[in-house]
C-alpha cells in the first residue's frame, strides 16, 4: 500500500513537472535531435580537421609574398603550362597555345572554370608575368597574347611559373592558404589547407637561423625540416621517435668561378690545371658529384661525361709554366661563411699546386671583383642556361666568361621548340664547357629530412 502511494506521488510530480515545463522540454529534445543529426552530418569533416595527418615544417630564410621557397607556391597555384621530364610542354591552365608571326607571337587559351582559392572567377585579366621585351595583351576572359621583339622558340618554357595574387591566392593547386602570420613584413607562419581529400594539412614556419631551425624541432614547435649538412642529421640519428633520410638537391650546385677579368685564368691551360689539382672526392660526403651545369635528372643531360681527372703533378707543371711571376699567381677566392671550410680546403689544393691563395669572405651580395668566387647557384629546371654563360649577360655571367662556341649553341638551342634537336645542342654545349671551364662544378648537395615519426 505504501508502495502504490509513493508510485502516485512521484507519478504526479513528474506529470505536474512535463505540464509546467513541457515547452522547455520539447525544445530541448528538437534541439538535442538537431545536434545529433548535425554531429553525425559533420563527424567526417571534424575527424578531418582533429584527425588528420599534420605536417609541421620548418625552413631558414626571410620571406615575403613576392620571394616563397618554390615548393610552397608549387603547392598553391599553376601556371600556363608544366614541362614533363622529357622536356615536353602539358596544358597546364591554359587548354590549348598556337605560335604566330614566325615564332614573334603566342597566343593562349584558358580552360573553362577556373577560378581562385577564394572562389572568384580566373580570367586572362588576372595574368600577371613579368617579362621584359615581352607585351602581353588580352583578347577576352579567356585569351592572351604574348608579343615578342624577337622570336624565341622556348619561349613557353617560362609560363610554367605559378600564377598568384595577392595575398598568396592560386589557381587549381592543391592546397589554399589557410592563414598567414607576419612580423615585420616577413612571414613567420604559413598554414595551408588541403584541396583534396588523403592529403595532410601543412604548416610552414619559417626562421632565421640554422639554429633556431634545430631548436624549433627539438621543442615540438616543428615536426620536419631539412638539412644540407650530415652533422645535424646526425645529431637526431638517437632519436628514436624520428626518421632520416637522404636526398639530392638538384637545384643547387656548388660552383667556383672563374674570373675571365684576371689574365691568368683568361688562360684555358690554367682553368684546367685549376680543375686538375683539386681531388673532388674529398667532397663526396657533401653531394652527389657534378659532371657539368646541367643536371643529371634532366633530359638534356650527356652520358658520356668523364670524371674530371686528379692530377697534382701535372697541374703544378702547368701552373709553374704559366705563372710568370709571383704577383700574377696572387688570386683572391671569394665565399660566404657558409661555404669557409670548402674554400679552405680549395686554397690548400691550390697553394699545393703553386699558388698564393688568399681567402675573402663576402655578406649577402656578390662580390663586385674576384679571382675565384665559391658559392652555390640556382641551377634552373630546363637546361638553357643562356642567362649565366652567354658572353652577353652581364648579369648572370658572373666571370665575364666568353667562348664563340658555347653562345652559338646556347642561341641555337633556344631558338627551336624541337626537343631533339635542343638535345643535341645541349650535349655539344657540356663538352665544350667542360672542356673550356668557365668554373669547377663540384656538386649538387644532399639534403637530409629529419622528420617526427
Amino acid at each position: 500500500m505504501a508502495f502504490k502511494k509513493t508510485f502516485r506521488y512521484y507519478y504526479w510530480l513528474v506529470a505536474v513537472f512535463i505540464k509546467k515545463h513541457l515547452r522547455i522540454i520539447a525544445l530541448s529534445f528538437l534541439l538535442s535531435f538537431i545536434l545529433i543529426i548535425g554531429l553525425i552530418s559533420f563527424t567526417p569533416y571534424i575527424q578531418s580537421f582533429f584527425f588528420n595527418k599534420k605536417e609541421i615544417i620548418g625552413i631558414v630564410g626571410d620571406f615575403d609574398y613576392n620571394n616563397l621557397p618554390e615548393e610552397v607556391v608549387g603547392k598553391i597555384s599553376n601556371g600556363l603550362l608544366f614541362i614533363n621530364e622529357k622536356g615536353e610542354l602539358i596544358p597546364g591552365l591554359a587548354s590549348s597555345w598556337e605560335t604566330v608571326d614566325e615564332g614573334k607571337e603566342y597566343r593562349f587559351h584558358l580552360r573553362d572554370g577556373l577560378i581562385w582559392s577564394d572562389g572568384k572567377n580566373f580570367s586572362a585579366y588576372d595574368i600577371n608575368y613579368q617579362f621584359k621585351d615581352v607585351e602581353t595583351k588580352i583578347l577576352d576572359d579567356k585569351t592572351v597574347y604574348f608579343t615578342l621583339s624577337k622570336p624565341l622558340p622556348i619561349f613557353p618554357t617560362f609560363l610554367k611559373k605559378p600564377i598568384i595574387k595577392p595575398p598568396l591566392l592560386g589557381i587549381a593547386g592543391l592546397y589554399k592558404v589557410e592563414k598567414i602570420k607576419l612580423k615585420q613584413g616577413s612571414i613567420t607562419e604559413l598554414a595551408l589547407n588541403p584541396n583534396k581529400k588523403d592529403l595532410p594539412f601543412i604548416v610552414y614556419k619559417f626562421y632565421k637561423s640554422e639554429s633556431d631551425l634545430i631548436n624549433a624541432y627539438k621543442t615540438g614547435l616543428i615536426n620536419q625540416l631539412a638539412a644540407n649538412k650530415k652533422s645535424i642529421a646526425d645529431g637526431f640519428q638517437t632519436w628514436k621517435n624520428t626518421s632520416i633520410s637522404k636526398s639530392v638537391d638538384y637545384n643547387k650546385l656548388l660552383t667556383l668561378y672563374f674570373s675571365f677579368d684576371n689574365q691568368l685564368l683568361k688562360q684555358k691551360e690554367i682553368r684546367q690545371a685549376i680543375t686538375m689539382s683539386i681531388d673532388q672526392t674529398k667532397f663526396s660526403e657533401f653531394g652527389e658529384f657534378a659532371l657539368s651545369p646541367i643536371t643529371p635528372i634532366s633530359w638534356a643531360y650527356s652520358l658520356t661525361l668523364k670524371s674530371p681527372l686528379f692530377d697534382p703533378t701535372a697541374a703544378q707543371k702547368t701552373l709553374n709554366k704559366a705563372s710568370n711571376s709571383t704577383e700574377s699567381a696572387k688570386l683572391n677566392l671569394y665565399t660566404y661563411y657558409d661555404y669557409l671550410n670548402s674554400a679552405e680546403q680549395i686554397k690548400k689544393f691550390l697553394t699545393d699546386a703553386g699558388l698564393n691563395i688568399n681567402v675573402k669572405l663576402v655578406s649577402s651580395d656578390r662580390p663586385a671583383n674576384f679571382d675565384l668566387f665559391l658559392a652555390f647557384w640556382n641551377v634552373p629546371a630546363d637546361p638553357d642556361q643562356y642567362f649565366f654563360w652567354h658572353s652577353t649577360q652581364t648579369q648572370g655571367n658572373l666571370g665575364n666568361y666568353k667562348n664563340v662556341k658555347i653562345d652559338k649553341l646556347l642561341e641555337d638551342a633556344r631558338n627551336t621548340s624541337v626537343i631533339a634537336e635542343r638535345k643535341k645542342l645541349y650535349l655539344d654545349f657540356q663538352k665544350v664547357i667542360t672542356d673550356d671551364p668557365p668554373a669547377v662544378f663540384f656538386y649538387f648537395p644532399y639534403v637530409y629530412t629529419i622528420k617526427r615519426k
